[in-house]
């Protein structure tokens, strides 16, 4: 019986330590950026990916005309699988940036409406909706891929 609390507490105290807010406890405290980003994904991104990412539902499933739903960005989707460069230019120049010929998107290239710091500020946002281990991951596939530097944009 000891065993076993100790135990729940040493992983009470690990999970807390890595940033993974427990339930009814607020979310850590945004950055500036995040913060900017934040407003931007609300008024932007919210309707279409929802206040906390959590996408459409069915997003896994085609629809009559060839679309499909908004993805989650939250742990339930496959946006923590993609680097920075990779987002960002899928935000920019729309949901068909990087798909397979054919493919149909409802995601419109943002580049016109957002600037590239609005851009960038968005998807830090997002990644604020991933576990401390989902933004480790995705850190490490964006070193090869990183956002464009601040000339290019």
């Amino acid at each position: 019986m000891v065993l076993t609390v100790c135990a729940i507490l040493a992983a009470l105290v690990v999970w807390v330590a890595v940033g993974s807010p427990l339930p009814g406890r607020p979310a850590p405290a945004l950055n500036a950026t995040q913060a900017d980003g934040k407003a931007v994904y609300a008024a932007n991104c919210a309707p279409c990916h929802g206040e906390r990412g959590e996408g459409q539902p069915e997003w896994k499933s085609q629809r009559d005309d060839g679309t499909y739903p908004a993805p989650p960005h939250d742990e339930t989707g496959h946006t923590w699988h993609h680097a920075d460069g990779l987002l960002f230019n899928i935000v920019k120049r729309g949901g068909g940036y990087a798909a397979p010929v054919g493919y149909k998107s409802t995601m419109p290239a943002w580049g016109d409406k957002l600037t590239d710091t609005q851009i960038v500020a968005v998807l830090e946002c997002i990644k604020t909706f991933w576990e401390p281990w989902e933004r480790t991951q995705q850190a490490t596939v964006s070193i090869q891929n990183p956002y464009p530097p601040t000339e290019q944009r």
